[in-house]
């Protein structure tokens, strides 16, 4: 085991998947001499030279256009968008021609495009630096979507995901970037937990919390203070936003009947809605209560002074928990 920081855990991944099969490519604004304004690909064009570790122009169509034709030839490119509010050039792109194109041609072309894209608040960016974009790919057929939450995930999911023969999305939390845990740098794909599945990261037994990415941590922190209150929280990471395994989340809720669920993206047709819709139609006969959501505020993404008011934190994830397990909160108009 080696400790490192999700960053170097992702810079370790696209290291071993670039060695592994010369028809890996990057491509991305600034990540080859930069190495990338979060230094992830720091050191891999000096490895791996010009032509596998590629500086584009500063164009996000341009840039998922020149993937797609790399695809067709049998390449493995891996797309970087250097902040997650500049993916909208490419939307077109994405949703028109990579989501589609292995069912329009009946199967006999594939599109192993990973496009990463650091995404979320927390860093005090300015405009268009700290969205949460992640709902419009996940209810785009044709594509997976994923978000890892920490090194170890970081590490094997990135390298999982350049492997697959399906486009993925590739969320990273640019607010972990930082952080630091113990990777595996042994490990084999073949043995890894599977792309698509959630991980039961906190064990309980009153409510299921379900989150990706950034609010992972604050999550398992929320089921800290709130065994202190005589309250389990289990916590699920999803880790796959499409698909969402079901089966994880199902089986938690049947046994907690209780569901709250919170992400940084507004609520208004998030990835929230639709895990609080199917939950209740697959779990109807084991709620206790109905489903909570707790997510970012639908307007525009604040200025960086503002945006501790807009994120979920610690005190509105457990003021959701209040709300479905019955207690005192803020929308009941009686305090605590």
């Amino acid at each position: 085991m080696t400790t490192m920081t999700f960053g170097k855990a992702l810079n370790a991944g696209l290291r071993r998947a670039l060695a592994g099969d010369d028809k890996v490519v990057l491509m991305g604004e600034d990540i080859g001499t930069l190495g990338g304004v979060f230094r992830i690909t720091d050191g891999l064009k000096a490895e791996f030279g010009e032509h596998r570790v590629v500086d584009t122009p500063l164009s996000e169509a341009g840039i998922l256009g020149t993937a797609v034709g790399l695809a067709y030839r049998g390449f493995r490119p891996v797309v970087e968008i250097q902040f997650d509010g500049f993916i909208y050039p490419a939307f077109d792109q994405i949703v028109a021609q990579v989501a589609k194109l292995h069912y329009r041609s009946r199967g006999s072309v594939r599109m192993p495009i990973t496009i990463r894209v650091p995404f979320g608040g927390g860093i005090g960016a300015a405009e268009h630096h700290s969205e949460s974009p992640e709902a419009y790919f996940a209810h785009t057929a044709g594509l997976r979507v994923v978000a890892c939450s920490n090194p170890a995930d970081a590490y094997v999911m990135i390298q999982q995901a350049i492997a697959s023969d399906d486009p993925v999305l590739f969320f990273e939390p640019k607010r972990r970037y930082h952080v630091k845990g113990e990777v595996d740098e042994t490990a084999s794909l073949a043995d890894a937990k599977p792309i698509g599945v959630a991980s039961v990261v906190a064990s309980g037994t009153d409510v299921t919390l379900v989150t990706y990415g950034g609010l992972v941590q604050t999550a398992r922190d929320a089921a800290v203070a709130a065994a202190e209150d005589g309250i389990s929280i289990e916590v699920i990471d999803l880790r796959s936003l499409a698909p969402i395994d079901y089966a994880t989340v199902e089986a938690s809720v049947r046994r907690t009947g209780r569901l709250v669920i919170t992400h940084e993206a507004g609520q208004q047709g998030g990835v929230g809605a639709e895990l609080a819709a199917s939950v209740t139609e697959r779990c109807f006969e084991f709620l206790e209560a109905a489903p909570v959501r707790v997510t970012g505020h639908d307007i525009p993404y604040p200025p960086a002074k503002l945006e501790r008011h807009h994120l979920p934190d610690l005190d509105r994830i457990l003021d959701g928990v209040d709300r479905v397990m019955g207690r005192p909160n803020s929308l009941s108009g009686v305090e605590a």
